[in-house]
């Protein structure tokens, strides 16, 4: 081949490979659910550059992709209950980074803020609301404590982040206050039941009294009317009575006050 034409052709080979470095340097992507922080010679830009295709200044500026989606870490706390009991807290942390604070974030903690701020503020708000209760009502109001813990971990951090939730999934304790809350807890539940039968007991006496004051009122309204009335016990007799004369007809076989059929 001739010098010439080889010369050429790797002079236009580099020339394409160059601009092919070119194109790929200057520009970038950036993935669904993500936002993208501009780098230039170290400079941040104060500008996030939306998901998708976009442009950049070749060679010299760094686009780093920092995602808003929601994100879920697990932390822990040891804390201290209100009767100095020590107690550790196991819990997830539900969380995403707002749009307007992906620059700032960035700058003051590195793209992930999870470390450096949300798991911090998290442990202080939990050592604060624990501090407030006795160990056996950190494990029995683990809902009452998360919602609390929520709240003030919020306040802490502002709206850098947003703390979607908190999810508690361990209370540990030391193995003798279990023993111990647990023992209570029997003993409250043998009480409870106690009691239960004894209003049950106190309902069903109350309810047999009631019944007895009923059936001697009726006793008493009735002997009181047949006083009154003497006809009243032939006027039952008769509605009661079947339409059949009766085998015994009255006392010593007198025939007095005898009911007999009546005919058609």
């Amino acid at each position: 081949m001739d010098p010439k034409i080889q010369q050429k052709l790797i002079v236009l080979g580099s020339i394409i490979l160059l601009t092919i470095v070119l194109v790929m340097s200057s520009s970038y992507v950036i993935p669904p659910g993500h936002r993208g922080v501009l780098v230039t010679m170290g400079k941040v830009s104060p500008i996030f550059a939306p998901e998708g295709f976009g442009v950049k200044t070749p060679f010299i500026t760094d686009v780093l992709p920092v995602s808003v989606r929601q994100q879920t870490k697990s932390t822990e706390a040891d804390c201290y209950s209100s009767d100095l009991q020590q107690i550790k807290i196991e819990l997830r942390v539900l969380y995403r980074i707002p749009e307007n604070m992906i620059v700032r974030n960035f700058q003051d903690y590195s793209g992930d803020p999870f470390d450096s701020l949300i798991a911090p503020r998290v442990a202080e708000a939990l050592k604060e609301v624990t501090a407030l209760q006795s160990a056996e009502q950190i494990v029995k109001k683990r809902e009452e404590i998360k919602s609390t813990a929520l709240s003030a971990a919020r306040l802490k951090i502002g709206n850098l982040i947003v703390i979607e939730d908190l999810v508690i999934q361990d209370v540990s304790l030391s193995k003798e206050l279990e023993s111990a809350i647990e023992a209570k807890m029997v003993q409250e539940q043998e009480a409870a039941k106690a009691k239960f039968i004894q209003q049950k007991a106190e309902i069903e006496a109350n309810t047999a009294i009631i019944k007895a004051k009923g059936e001697a009122e009726a006793i008493r309204v009735r002997g009181k009317a047949l006083q009154e009335s003497p006809g009243l016990v032939q006027l039952q007799i008769v509605e009661k009575w079947n339409g059949v004369s009766p085998l015994v007809i009255g006392a010593g076989g007198s025939g007095a006050n005898i009911l007999l059929p009546l005919k058609q």
